[in-house]
């Protein structure tokens, strides 16, 4: 089994959760700082993960067999790695929205 066969069950669970809290944020009319906040930290995840991954498999913490991947890769990464952190950002998002997120009318800004 391949790596993006095994994370396709989470992205759709992720993906589940994060339409879930859209609706909820559309419902409070705060959708637009929804997607934008979720926007910012999936970007940031990534960034950070394609750093990170290359500069691990460079100093060999770890690898990939070539038979469980896509053969895709960014640097030493294979691209399946972006989906752990897109998950992560969908799934939180999602959750948080669905929790309450910040309690304040105000979004949380002082």
């Amino acid at each position: 089994m391949t790596y993006l066969l095994m994370s396709l069950p989470f992205l759709g669970a992720g993906l589940i959760v994060f339409a879930l809290g859209a609706l909820h944020a559309t419902r409070r009319r705060t959708a637009d700082r929804y997607f934008s906040s979720w926007a910012a930290a999936t970007g940031a995840l990534l960034i950070l993960t394609a750093v990170f991954d290359n500069v691990m498999m460079m100093a060999g913490f770890f690898d990939y067999g070539t038979e469980q991947i896509s053969g895709l890769r960014l640097g030493l990464m294979p691209l399946e790695d972006f989906l752990y952190p897109i998950v992560g950002a969908l799934l939180l998002s999602g959750v948080w929205q669905l929790l309450g997120g910040s309690r304040r009318g105000d979004g949380g800004h002082d």
